[in-house]
């Protein structure tokens, strides 16, 4: 049983690529020729095209997406929205779901990726962990960001939860910009993504539905660097409590 198991996980995955692969070629030219134009309207071309890509593609993998949560989004105003994360499935749910273009930051590795990376390239604020320079013109590029009227989408917990707690320790970043911008925090929750791509096997995922819920944004106006600390744990508390109630 446990061998059929493992052989059906191995072909679903293999399918999963090939859908991605064939459905990214008939996005690539469109997303290239988006990647010409200028900010905003780059990013807000690009997330119809990617609401529509994956609005197909997770359909046709049998992992449909669902949300909830979109009325706490206000219009006219921007988030910093911070989700959990625990598998790479997160990624193209993430952005396509948040109501609105948004950016991620993402780490300047994947840019050089064939093809993709491009596509990565033209959605992400690209940082490059091992350098100081590029940490410090990242918090240059999410402020710019934010006030040309486009969300942030990033993960607190840095990279993908792989312990057996509901959610990892949240590290500064997306806090620090949301009190220096003055920017409410969105906090989003991702269910079942650990199911479909588990930790502890390699090549192997399994389709799985998807949900995404938005939670009761925390406004940071008056916030000071001094008040970091308690607005961290505000939200991880609140992420936390949402996830464990819900899962």
């Amino acid at each position: 049983m446990k061998t059929i198991k493992n052989i059906l996980g191995a072909l679903f995955i293999i399918y999963a690529l090939v859908v991605f692969a064939i459905t990214m070629l008939v996005v690539y030219i469109p997303i290239w020729i988006i990647s010409l134009l200028k900010e905003p309207s780059r990013a807000r071309a690009l997330h119809v095209v990617f609401r529509i890509w994956m609005g197909v593609y997770m359909p046709l993998v049998f992992c449909p997406v669902s949300r909830r949560g979109k009325k706490n989004f206000k219009k006219g105003q921007q988030y910093v929205v911070v989700i959990n994360h625990n598998s790479l499935a997160d990624i193209p749910v993430s952005s396509p779901w948040i109501p609105g273009p948004n950016k991620t930051l993402a780490k300047i590795e994947m840019a050089k990726t064939p093809l993709f990376g491009m596509i990565y390239k033209t959605g992400s604020i690209l940082l490059d962990r091992k350098k100081e320079e590029s940490r410090r013109d990242s918090f240059s590029k999410m402020n710019e960001t934010l006030n040309m009227g486009i969300h942030l989408c990033l993960y607190p917990e840095g990279t993908r939860n792989k312990t057996d707690k509901p959610l990892q320790p949240f590290f500064d970043g997306a806090f620090v910009t949301a009190i220096r911008t003055q920017t409410p925090i969105m906090p989003g929750i991702i269910f079942n993504t650990g199911k479909i791509l588990p930790h502890g096997k390699k090549f192997w995922a399994r389709p799985c539905p998807i949900r995404i819920h938005f939670l009761e944004p925390t406004p940071t106006a008056g916030l000071s660097l001094s008040d970091l600390p308690a607005l961290k744990e505000r939200v991880h508390l609140q992420m936390e409590t949402y996830y464990v109630a819900n899962k």
